[in-house]
């Protein structure tokens, strides 16, 4: 079998995805790449032996000699992007979150359907061995039907992730509430079965947008400003971003469509980067402790007692080949991708999924900046959510 043709525009912090996904001659080799940056295109030229790497994104899109497109470029450029790969008759793999914005995310989809171009949403955390774990033990009836789900999230290397590049200005994000909790929005979704329908949030910009330290405006790149151990504690950061508009601590309540009720809580200068979900249903509850090899999902579902660390299950996460990044999951992420560019059919990332994660945290982030105002969650059109549902098989 002649390997996949990989086209991938943008090689920034997501660059290992196209890194696990060239694999020449085992199905998939990136041969062409763009990037406006001269660091980027050198980079590309050492990683992809042979590509062509160009700085006009069009040209890679234009190119006939390319089977699918890698759209791993910063957020806000997603839809025009995805949409000019899908209307040039690409399969298109969008990072995640798929866009910035509810329409956004509604005119990447509805180019998909126009086109009959295939079009896959990397949320890479389905593919995470402590999320599949969770939702075994949940479609097996572990702990009786869902009624609630709480997620903590410590971003413990926030300062350095999103507050010194584009992520800390809101007309690239608008705002983390929506980029760094779609996805584990979307894993909320997974497990309770639902969509949000209602929600509301409380946040604030707590600890980074009252320090000087600020860079010069400009490109910095990862290696400029990551040190996991420095740093802190978190106001000593420096060389943060020239603007900083977003929130540096969030929570967010929510219902789905089908009642399940679910809390959302995300801080960026904690000292510890974990996530620690709760799933509760009416005949148990399961927790994780640790999200990676070495930590455990515990169960608790035969009898009532005071807290007790003895839980009535003990569930290992499973071991993943970390290689690819995330846990694990990037990997079988990008084995899904190859197969359905090739094939199509179901996968378990979904766009449709993916547009109401992005649409929960767009509207958590204005329920936040008006105060906590509940908002409803606009639906996807149902004409459209069908023909996804249906595998991108028109009617």
């Amino acid at each position: 079998m002649n390997d996949l043709r990989l086209g991938v525009l943008g090689l920034g912090l997501r660059a290992t995805l196209a890194t696990t996904a060239h694999r020449p001659g085992s199905g998939a080799r990136v041969t062409a790449v763009a990037d406006p940056d001269p660091a980027a295109r050198a980079a590309a030229a050492r990683l992809f032996p042979g590509a062509r790497v160009v700085a006009d994104h069009r040209a890679v899109i234009e190119d006939d000699a390319i089977d699918a497109i890698m759209v791993v470029t910063p957020d806000h450029t997603h839809a025009e992007l995805a949409c000019q790969a899908l209307r040039a008759g690409r399969t298109v793999l969008v990072e995640k979150p798929l866009e910035i914005t509810v329409e956004g995310c509604d005119a990447i989809l509805r180019t998909a359907r126009e086109t009959g171009s295939r079009l896959y949403v990397g949320h890479n955390m389905r593919h995470m061995p402590v999320v599949r774990l969770m939702r075994d033990l949940v479609a097996r009836g572990d702990i009786g039907e869902v009624k609630s789900i709480w997620v903590r999230h410590f971003v413990g290397h926030g300062g350095d992730y999103y507050f010194k590049d584009w992520h800390a200005e809101r007309r690239f994000s608008t705002g983390l509430l929506l980029q760094k909790a779609a996805h584990d929005l979307d894993v909320l979704h997974w497990l309770g079965g639902g969509y949000t329908t209602t929600v509301q949030a409380l946040g604030d910009l707590m600890v980074y947008g009252g320090l000087d330290a600020r860079r010069a405006p400009g490109e910095p790149k990862t290696a400029d400003w990551l040190d996991y151990g420095g740093n802190w504690p978190p106001r000593s950061q420096r060389a943060l971003n020239p603007v900083i508009d977003v929130e540096d601590v969030s929570v967010l309540n929510a219902r789905l469509g089908n009642g399940v009720l679910v809390a959302y809580q995300q801080c960026h200068f904690t000292p510890d980067y974990w996530r620690n979900y709760t799933v509760i249903g009416d005949a148990g509850r399961l927790e994780n402790f640790g999200d990676g090899p070495g930590g455990v999902v515990k169960v608790w579902n035969s009898r009532r007692s005071g807290y007790r660390e003895d839980a009535d299950a003990v569930h290992p996460i499973p071991d993943a080949d970390d290689a690819g990044g995330h846990g694990g999951a990037d990997p079988l992420l990008v084995d899904e991708f190859v197969r359905f560019a090739r094939h199509g059919g179901p996968t378990d990332t979904s766009p449709v999924a993916a547009r109401m994660s992005v649409a929960a945290g767009f509207q958590a982030t204005a329920s936040l900046r008006a105060g906590g105002v509940p908002l409803e969650v606009p639906p996807l059109d149902a004409d459209l959510a069908g023909y996804f549902e249906r595998a991108q098989v028109p009617v």
